[in-house]
């Protein structure tokens, strides 16, 4: 076939700085997908975007063409609204795991199509296939039918959904593009938009433990993002939170679940709780369910009731035990005082490096590797007491883990003053 456009002729508009047109993109888009644009050129028109950006025509335009190289899924015939949440990445974050049957719990239908994890950040996924029997992969008929009849879903994305940001999300990973506003923007809305969800609340993380480590930078990510659901008919919103301390008091697969029975049974950390209610508020704004009070129906118990319904829907067993690692080491406090400082990248390193993350999509993880720490920053700490535990069932990953850890937490002396850092930098809408 004869091809609209040349490849050449659209890295060269770009890397002199120039804008491109509507067709331009389309066709880039679609010629990439089909493989009449190789990976280099490619890689070369994504490190051009890197280097010189996109306005905001370009990127809604990139953004648009990378949905229609697939299906788009429609939950317009379902009797509750939609909402749905989208984190991009940090270390102990398992809010999606509390956050979904809560919601669904205040009357708000939550389709949400998560990933597994990569590096230092843990995935959705791989924390719930830590419980026996649940299932990641659902057809379209049966996520639409567990949403009618349980009201929340959390499964894998089908291959259907924005199949050009899956090739050029690959290709990013190994030019180093992965950093482009313009292109980590219209990854991770292109399969929202597509999803079809009638709201989406953004959790951009910020600190030493998220991809991004500078609050203006987030913050340009979330108002990129904020702009392309809204110029797509989406209600969307962003909030900025904290992830230089990381959340909770676990990092890994099995030990976040049990820390989310946690705060689906009343307890859990408070940062954990705190975040979970605030989003929740945001997804219920955008749904209409102002009305609803997501604190009084997390007492009430009717987020672990839809908790167990989505489990059991998708084959799980929500009163199986979770799987514990066959291994642990105690890290002890050093000295007595005051824990002023817990790093985010540092702990989810370690949690990677005893099994929990993987290198590569496609390696395996371990259901029961982690790292469990007994003291947040603000807390006083005794000399001699466990400060962290280590989880894994292959001991020769202690040594790794703990040199991770080499100076990723501070200990001041007792009486030292200590502000916290909020958890909540921004609201971007």
């Amino acid at each position: 076939m004869t091809e609209a456009h040349d490849a050449v002729e659209v890295i060269v508009a770009k890397r002199d700085h120039g804008e491109l047109s509507d067709g331009q993109i389309d066709w880039v888009v679609d010629a990439y997908t089909r493989g009449a644009v190789t990976d280099e050129q490619m890689s070369a028109l994504a490190m051009a975007i890197l280097l010189n950006g996109m306005n905001r025509r370009e990127i809604a335009r990139w953004t648009a063409a990378m949905i229609a190289s697939g299906e788009r899924m429609d939950f317009s015939g379902l009797s509750r609204p939609t909402a749905d949440k989208h984190s991009t990445g940090g270390v102990g974050d398992k809010i999606t795991l509390p956050l979904a049957p809560l919601v669904a719990a205040c009357g708000v239908a939550v389709p949400q199509l998560s990933g597994r994890g990569l590096g230092h950040t843990g995935g959705t996924l791989d924390k719930l296939e830590s419980i026996p029997g649940w299932r990641a992969s659902l057809s379209n008929e049966e996520m639409l039918a567990q949403l009618e009849s349980v009201g929340a879903v959390i499964c894998a994305a089908g291959t259907g959904l924005a199949p050009a940001d899956k090739k050029l999300y690959a290709l990013r990973d190994v030019t180093g593009t992965v950093e482009a506003i313009p292109l980590i923007a219209s990854s991770i809305m292109s399969k929202k938009i597509a999803e079809g969800t009638g709201s989406l609340v953004l959790d951009v993380k910020v600190g030493t433990g998220a991809f991004m480590k500078d609050l203006d930078r987030a913050r340009e990510l979330a108002e990129t993002m904020v702009a392309l659901g809204t110029d797509a008919g989406v209600r969307t919103v962003a909030l900025l939170t904290d992830m230089s301390t990381p959340l909770g008091l676990t990092a890994g697969n099995a030990v976040e679940v049990r820390e989310s029975v946690e705060v689906l049974a009343g307890g859990g950390p408070a940062d954990v709780v705190e975040l979970t209610l605030a989003l929740a508020r945001e997804m219920l704004a955008g749904a209409g369910r102002e009305d609803v009070d997501p604190a009084d129906v997390l007492a009430s118990g009717a987020a672990m009731d839809s908790w167990r319904a989505m489990i059991s829907a998708q084959g799980g067993d929500p009163d199986a035990p979770l799987p514990t690692a066959r291994e642990q080491h105690v890290v002890v406090a050093p000295a007595s005082g005051v824990l002023t400082r817990l790093d985010a990248m540092a702990v989810g390193l370690a949690a990677w490096r005893l099994g929990a993350g993987r290198a590569k999509l496609g390696d395996a993880v371990q259901a029961g590797a982690g790292v469990e720490w007994h003291a947040r920053p603000g807390d006083e700490v005794a000399e001699g007491r466990p400060l962290l535990t280590l989880h894994t069932d292959e001991p020769d990953r202690f040594q790794r883990a703990l040199a991770s850890l080499d100076g990723g937490f501070d200990i001041a002396p007792a009486g030292t003053a200590y502000a916290a850092t909020p958890l909540i930098h921004d609201r971007i809408r």
